[in-house]
C-alpha cells in the first residue's frame, strides 16, 4: 500500500502552478474588465486543481498498466513502481475528475452560463485520453496541442468569461500566455524522458523532434511567452509588465536546457517551468491591483 508521501509524490505538486496559475491570470483580467467575485475565484481553483490532479494520476495509472513507466528517469510513479494498484489509481482520478465536475456544475448553476458544461466535459475527456484509452493522442505527438487548448485558453479564457461574462483581447493574450508556459511544463518533462518514452512506444512530440530540436523549442516558447506579455500590458495596463519577472525563471530554465541537461538535472527545469507561470499570473494579478488602487 502506498504511504501518503507517495501519493503526494504521485500527485506531481510541482505541476500543481499550471492550475493555479491560469486561474490567478483569469482573475487578473477579469478584475481590470470590471467583475471578479471571489466565490467564481474560489470555484475556478477547485476545478481547475480536480483536473491537474486528476489528469496526474491518470497518465501514472495509464502509463503504469502500459509499461511506459518501468525503466523511466525521474520521480517514481505509483502503478509504474508498484507502490500503488492501478485501479486505486484509476479511481483516485475519476475521483479528482468528479471533484472538479461538482464544483464546475456550481460555477455555472452560479453565474448562468449553462453551455460551459460542454467544456467542462471536453476538459475531462481530454485528460483522460491523454495517455488513457486504445489511441491516447499523448502517444502521438499531440500533447502540446491539447495542454495549449485546455491548460491554457480554455483555462484561463474560460476563468475570464466565468468572472465577468466576456473576454477581452487582454485575456486571450494572457490565455496564450499560460497555454505557452503550459506547453514548456510538458516539453521540459517529455525532454527528461525521450530515451523511455522510445524505448516504450510512446511517440511524443519530443521524441519525434529528437533532443536538439525540442531544446530549441523550449526556448522559441520562452519568447513567444514575453511577447505575450508585453501585449497583455499594451491591451491592458502597463503595469502587468511585472508577469515579466516570471520570464526570468523560465530564462533560468531555458540556459539549463540549452546547456545540456539531461535525466535527473531536468527536474530543476521543470520546477523553473511551473514557478515561472505562477510568477507571471501573479505578476498580471498584481499590476492589476496597483492599477485599480491608483483608479
Amino acid at each position: 500500500m502506498a504511504s501518503a508521501a507517495e501519493w503526494i509524490e504521485g500527485a506531481r505538486m510541482r505541476t500543481l502552478p499550471t492550475a493555479v496559475s491560469p486561474v490567478v491570470a483569469g482573475t487578473a483580467i477579469g478584475w481590470w474588465q470590471g467583475r471578479a467575485p471571489l466565490h467564481v475565484v474560489a470555484l475556478c481553483l477547485v476545478i481547475a486543481l480536480g483536473l491537474v490532479i486528476g489528469v496526474n494520476f491518470a497518465n501514472d495509472y495509464s502509463d503504469g498498466v502500459r509499461g511506459t513507466d518501468d525503466h523511466r528517469v525521474g520521480p517514481q510513479r505509483l502503478v509504474g513502481s508498484g507502490a500503488a494498484d492501478p485501479t486505486t489509481v484509476r479511481n483516485a482520478a475519476f475521483g479528482c475528475f468528479g471533484v472538479s465536475g461538482v464544483a464546475g456544475l456550481v460555477a455555472v448553476a452560479v453565474t448562468g452560463h449553462w453551455w460551459l458544461l460542454i467544456v467542462g466535459v471536453a476538459c475531462v475527456l481530454a485528460a483522460w485520453f491523454y495517455t488513457g484509452g486504445r489511441h491516447p493522442y499523448g502517444y502521438l505527438g499531440l500533447g502540446e496541442v491539447f495542454v495549449f487548448i485546455f491548460f491554457g485558453l480554455v483555462a484561463t479564457a474560460g476563468t475570464v468569461y466565468l468572472l465577468d461574462g466576456r473576454v477581452s483581447a487582454a485575456g486571450w493574450a494572457a490565455a496564450v500566455a499560460m497555454g505557452l508556459i503550459a506547453d514548456g511544463v510538458l516539453v521540459t518533462n517529455n525532454l527528461r524522458d525521450i530515451a523511455s518514452d522510445t524505448a516504450a512506444g510512446k511517440r511524443t512530440l519530443e521524441t519525434r523532434l529528437g533532443e536538439p530540436a525540442t531544446r530549441m523549442l523550449y526556448a522559441g516558447l520562452v519568447a513567444a511567452v514575453t511577447v505575450c506579455g508585453v501585449l497583455v500590458a499594451a491591451l491592458s495596463t502597463w503595469w502587468a509588465l511585472l508577469c515579466l519577472l516570471g520570464v526570468t525563471l523560465l530564462v533560468g530554465a531555458a540556459r539549463i536546457i540549452l546547456g545540456g541537461a539531461r535525466g535527473m538535472r531536468l527536474v530543476a527545469t521543470l520546477r523553473l517551468t511551473s514557478m515561472g507561470e505562477l510568477v507571471f499570473s501573479a505578476g498580471l494579478l498584481a499590476g492589476t491591483a496597483i492599477w485599480a488602487a491608483l483608479g
